[in-house]
Parts: C-alpha cells; structure tokens; sequence
C-alpha cells in the first residue's frame, strides 16, 4: 500500500501517512506502478512493423545502373519478382513503389542501349578515321624532319655525309626521342642504304620510309623519301613499294 499523495509506504490500515502526514481515508490507495517490460535484444520487430522487400530495393539500385546492359536486366527481374512477392503477402510485406521504381529504370536502360549502340557505331569509325589521318599527317611531317636532319647533319659532318644511324642524328639534336626509338604515333621508321660515291668517302645517298605499324588501324598509306627531299607515298602502306616507285605526295 501506498499514499495517493506522496507514494511512501502505509502500514497495514493505517488511515494516515507517517510521510506526509494526509488522511488516507475515503479514497482508493494508489498502487505502484508496474515496470515496463524489459527490451530484449534480437526480439522480433515490433507489432505493426510492416518489412521492406529485399527484392523491391535490389531493383532499384540495379536500376540506378540503367546504362550498364546485364544491370538493367536484373533490375527488371527484381522488380518483376518483388512485385508478386508484395501481391502474396497480403500487406505483410511492402516495396512496391521500389519495384516499380527499378522496373522503369530498367526499361528505360533497355531502350537506352540500342541509342548507345547505334552512336557508338557512327562515332568509332569516325574517331578511328580522324586518328589514322592524324597519325599519317605525324609520319609525313617525320620524313621531312629526318630529311631537313640529314641535310643538317652532312654540311657539318663533310668527311661522313649522310648517316644511317638515327643515333647520330639525334645525339646531335636533331631529332627528337621519339623518332630516334624508330616509331612515332603508330608508325615505324626506316633510314637505310646510305652509299657513297666511292669506298671510304662521304655518304651521299639515303633511304627512309614510315608506315603504319597496324595498317587500317594506325593509318593507311606509307610515306618515304631520299636525298632528293621528295616525300612519295604508298597507298597499300608498304615501305619497300614506296621506295622502289612510291608517287609524289601531292
């Protein structure tokens, strides 16, 4: 027993508190209350807890993924399957406008695709085009580096001429370092046959050609010249053609 006024204890029929000193007569005596119950940890969720559909919230972040084809298919998977699980459990489950959240996406990555198709399939052959032609404008302006180095390096070197070592020509800055590795922007480089007029002497003749290294794919035609400085062309992109009857680059 319990005083209804201050909550101390009340001896067996006491009609006044000890505590307080408050006639306890005539009214019902308040009664402790009960302690709530104790939370238990990994108890169940609580009464009216209504979970979420795994299925429903794959879905959508798949679907977040539309643009990555095998993505967009699982989100419509998911989406598919979480709605009918939500439809059986009868309102014990819920997710619905997840599932039909990632079902959009995913249609959406479908029809999305084939467009990404089909500019990638105008856009590659293109950018392709434009890298082979930069590549061959490189090789062209190679030959013509290489040609503007030999002449160079001939007036100040009279007792060896022309030089067939791209070391030569690079110790003596000519070249950069990437045409003395003997390949510059898809294409490989050739100086050979450097003959003189007679054993011993200065050389006075030189062969170099360019050509690319995958043809179709790096560039077309190969480029060459000599000591004439006139650069000629093959359109098959090979060297050895284009040094035997190669034409004039227009």
């Amino acid at each position: 027993m319990f005083c209804r006024h201050c909550g101390a204890n009340l001896a067996p029929g006491a009609y006044f508190c000890a505590a307080c000193g408050k006639d306890q007569t005539g009214s019902p005596v308040a009664s402790a209350p009960a302690p709530s119950a104790p939370i238990i940890a990994g108890a169940g969720p609580p009464a009216g807890f209504v979970p979420t559909s795994g299925k429903a919230i794959g879905s959508l972040i798949c679907g977040l993924f539309f643009f990555m084809f095998p993505v967009a298919i699982v989100a419509i998977v998911l989406g598919h399957l979480a709605l009918s699980e939500i439809k059986r459990s009868a309102g014990r489950m819920k997710g619905e406008g997840l599932a039909i959240g990632g079902l959009v996406l995913g249609y959406l990555g479908i029809v999305f695709i084939p467009i990404i198709l089909i500019i990638a399939a105008i856009a590659i052959p293109n950018l392709l085009r434009a890298r082979m032609a930069a590549n061959e404008t490189s090789a062209i302006a190679t030959i013509r580096t290489i040609n503007l180095a030999e002449m160079t390096y001939s007036s100040t070197h009279s007792d060896t001429g022309f030089t067939c070592s791209l070391s030569d020509l690079h110790q003596a800055g000519l070249i950069s370092d990437s045409i003395a590795a003997g390949h510059r922007n898809g294409y490989d480089l050739l100086l050979e046959n450097c003959d003189a007029e007679k054993p011993g002497g200065p050389g006075v003749k030189y062969q170099v050609a360019v050509w690319p290294q995958k043809y179709n794919q790096t560039g077309r035609r190969a480029f060459c010249s000599d000591e004439t400085n006139v650069v000629r062309v093959n359109p098959a992109g090979s060297p050895e053609d284009c040094l035997e009857r190669g034409e004039p680059l227009q």
